[in-house]
């Protein structure tokens, strides 16, 4: 017998490409083509439903086993340092309160291997400004719909209403608003999710009067949601006033600061360390651990192929694998190289199952958002063995 495919793709894409595009474009997702290249592959990837339930059930109890990190990691400099967390931000977290368990981050998505075979390994978490919400959201299920297909995000657009409900805030920012397409687009589908009416602005107008974040025309600033790395609070001019504001409770930011710590790369080597040592976990957390978890650690210590990235590394930036003898095989070119400014991490290498699609043959990567504590959301991307700047979108339904 043979085994039944985790992922298959579904359908050709549709002759007439430029009224799809226009129509996802209606709906919020205006970067279905970038730089007259298409980024959105016009078919739909199906998963196994079994699939789909376990990477569920793991992502739920891989939340609750960083979110405990986490807090293990809390105002301890030592390990703030192994992390990498910018001195900087040291005083704002240690005097912040915690958010309560299973909500430091209201906003976060997972990104995992799922191999042919169906194991899922967890490559990393972002907790902090993950993107893809406007393709998993509005694009997947309007999608799925046009193929017949079941899509599993309908619930996140309530969940972002959840979460804004008790964040509240005032104002939504990143970089380059209403220049940078994906990241206009990411606030503007959040803050229409949410319900809430609140002003959008660029980063770059805003400036910090005595610890008092303000906008372009002067106005205070007191609660604000942005697509703003934390760490780049270190590198940034003005990023010092920033902290300093939020240290002093002048401002109220989203996701909250200690996001960074679940952000960090070095949480899984935390992780993974508490694991070895017997510590933190319990037998339940010790088994999930070992299945969906990939050794993670500061060092290369490694006698296989196995990965390195920046503790911050995004879009790929900064990914380099190695092969069985510890040479380097292939490295990201494309992303922005941050190993530059933070320490690294050297993990396991895991597979990704490969997918035929009608612009060639990619290896798929399968993110799977938490929104106010709850997996939901899946966003797939298409690319090479690393899933960088010039990966695909393509939907991934249930069947």
């Amino acid at each position: 017998m043979t085994q039944e495919r985790v992922f298959e793709v579904m359908g050709q894409p549709e002759k007439e490409r430029t009224p799809r595009v226009e129509k996802l474009s209606e709906l919020g997702f205006t970067w279905a083509d970038l730089d007259g290249e298409p980024y959105w592959i016009d078919q739909v990837v199906r998963m196994k439903s079994s699939t789909y339930a376990e990477l569920s059930d793991a992502a739920a109890q891989l939340w609750i086993i960083l979110d405990k990190t986490a807090r293990y990691v809390y105002r301890n400099h030592h390990l703030y340092s192994l992390l990498g967390i910018p001195e900087v931000l040291w005083e704002m977290l240690d005097e912040i309160p915690l958010p309560p368990a299973g909500f430091i981050s209201r906003y976060a998505r997972f990104d995992f291997a799922v191999s042919e075979s169906g194991q899922i390994k967890l490559l990393e978490l972002n907790a902090d400004t993950p993107t893809g919400y406007v393709e998993a959201s509005i694009a997947t299920p309007w999608v799925c719909e046009q193929a017949g297909i079941s899509s599993k995000n309908h619930q996140m657009p309530e969940l972002i209403a959840a979460a804004w409900a008790e964040d509240r805030p005032d104002t939504a920012a990143c970089v380059g608003y209403g220049e940078h397409l994906e990241d206009s687009g990411t606030i503007e589908a959040l803050v229409r999710h949410s319900g809430r009416s609140m002003n959008l602005v660029d980063c770059l107008d805003l400036w910090v009067d005595e610890g008092i974040l303000k906008d372009a025309q002067h106005l205070p600033i007191e609660r604000m949601f942005a697509l703003y790395p934390k760490e780049w609070m270190a590198v940034d001019d003005g990023g010092d006033a920033l902290a300093y504001s939020i240290e002093k409770g002048h401002l109220q930011l989203f996701n909250a600061p200690h996001s960074i710590l679940l952000q960090s790369k070095g949480l899984l080597a935390a992780s993974w360390a508490l694991y070895e040592l017997g510590l933190l976990f319990d037998a339940n957390e010790r088994e999930v651990i070992k299945k969906y978890m990939l050794p993670t650690y500061n060092k290369p210590v490694f006698s296989e192929s196995y990965v390195s990235k920046s503790m911050f590394g995004r879009e790929g930036g900064s990914v380099r694998i190695y092969d069985t003898k510890g040479k380097l095989e292939i490295e990201d070119q494309e992303g922005y190289d941050t190993s530059e400014l933070f320490p690294c991490v050297y993990q396991k290498r895991a597979e990704l199952a490969q997918i035929e699609t009608a612009y060639g043959k990619f290896h798929l990567l399968t993110g799977l958002f938490v929104l106010n504590g709850v997996p939901c959301g899946l966003l797939g991307r298409a690319g090479g063995l690393i899933t960088g700047n010039t990966s695909h979108f393509i939907a991934i339904g249930v069947e």
